[in-house]
């Protein structure tokens, strides 16, 4: 399995608003993706700061999610938005 742990860091209350209107969209395509278990992007005390965990069942499916998200609308929106993230493998 492998699991992504960290947070999204908005640098402007701009940015949570895009983040906001484009992840329901991104969330959904993700948890519709083969090999997701779990997907989740909530917000912190911080309302610029938005925790992630992610849940794959294998590298492949990981490196699959990766790959369209890259290329995703997603991907284009929150450029700006840094993400802080530990993926965590174990299969090795």
């Amino acid at each position: 399995m492998i699991r992504l742990s960290g947070r999204l860091i908005c640098p402007t209350p701009e940015a949570v608003g895009r983040l906001n209107r484009h992840l329901p969209e991104h969330t959904a395509l993700t948890r519709a993706e083969p090999g997701c278990l779990s997907f989740e992007v909530t917000p912190t005390v911080d309302p610029l700061v938005w925790r992630v965990e992610e849940k794959f069942t294998d590298r492949a499916a990981f490196d699959a999610h990766q790959a369209r998200t890259g290329a995703s609308r997603w991907a284009e929106v929150t450029a700006d938005i840094t993400r802080d993230y530990e993926i965590s493998d174990t299969e090795s």
